[in-house]
């Protein structure tokens, strides 16, 4: 039921010290929270603390805007200044909205996954610069945006503008850069920043910028990969959520690199956006602590 499955997320970051789990155990206990998991991780090179709490929303005695409202309260009082945190409630869907180009295999991984049931959010929009793929996301019944970026009357500032519209009137949790192959403009990067994921076809920082997997032939490479990264203004080199690995040969060739690398992607894509709606994934600095 529901009321057995819906709940509040607590996720903190902050300079590490004694007594943190103690305050966090005892809101939550004041609260009436009964805990469902509960994760840490504390990092002697940055002097930092970690934690996910997930309590069941109807063992609380207040609704999550109140439940917020203590904690910051709390956090106000008893904890460092820089000390970062969220509450989330599973019960409100994370909106996502998925950025495409030609490719169409992320796209399809993520469309089934939603319709089945086994994707933590609601794929609100499509976005793509070539048309082909607005039928497929049609298929699914979720709203599909052409935004050209080839059109010699429009400027890719301009079309970089557009999908900007687009991407805020839907107010996301989570961009998804699902094979879109364009670089997202520097004050792009700092709006959605901490909300835009890249799946990129390589095992970074290995082989990275335009086509990997012709570098990785090149290099005689015998695992190719895949990351899943938030994005920065930095080519390739924001904070890896997930990344994995499959093995090739000297018999393979580019395009047997390229087949091979879509099942990689597909994966770790999906992983990392997964834990990223569910709030698994803390970052701090240039590394994430992901609680999967």
């Amino acid at each position: 039921m529901e009321s057995d499955t819906r709940r509040f997320v607590l996720t903190l970051g902050c300079p590490d010290e004694t007594g943190i789990v103690a305050r966090i155990a005892g809101f939550l206990a004041d609260a009436g929270a009964w805990i469902t998991e509960a994760a840490y991780h504390s990092d002697p090179e940055s002097d930092w603390f970690f934690t996910r709490q997930a309590v069941r929303a109807d063992s609380v005695d207040c609704d999550i805007d109140e439940f917020r409202r203590r904690f910051a309260t709390l956090a106000d009082e008893q904890f460092h200044p820089d000390t970062e945190w969220r509450l989330s409630d599973t019960g409100t869907p994370n909106r996502v909205v998925l950025l495409v180009s030609k490719e169409s295999h992320c796209l399809i991984d993520l469309l089934g996954r939603a319709e089945r049931g086994e994707f933590p959010g609601e794929i609100a929009a499509v976005i793509g610069n070539h048309a082909p793929l607005g039928e497929l996301a049609g298929r699914f019944g979720v709203p599909f945006h052409l935004v050209p970026f080839d059109d010699p009357q429009v400027s890719k500032a301009q079309a970089f503008e557009r999908v900007a519209a687009l991407v805020d009137a839907e107010d996301p949790h989570a961009i998804v850069l699902a094979r879109f192959m364009q670089i997202l403009p520097p004050e792009l990067c700092q709006r959605w920043a901490g909300r835009t994921i890249n799946i990129h076809h390589s095992f970074l920082p290995s082989f990275v910028g335009a086509r990997p997997y012709h570098q990785a032939f090149a290099r005689g490479v015998k695992l190719i990969g895949a990351t899943c990264h938030y994005v920065t203004a930095d080519l390739d080199a924001g904070p890896i959520i997930e990344q994995d690995v499959i093995r090739v040969d000297h018999g393979d060739n580019v395009a047997d690199m390229v087949r091979q690398g879509r099942d990689i992607e597909t994966l770790v894509l999906a992983r990392g956006v997964r834990w990223h709606l569910e709030d698994r994934v803390l970052v701090h600095g240039g590394k994430t602590v992901v609680f999967d």
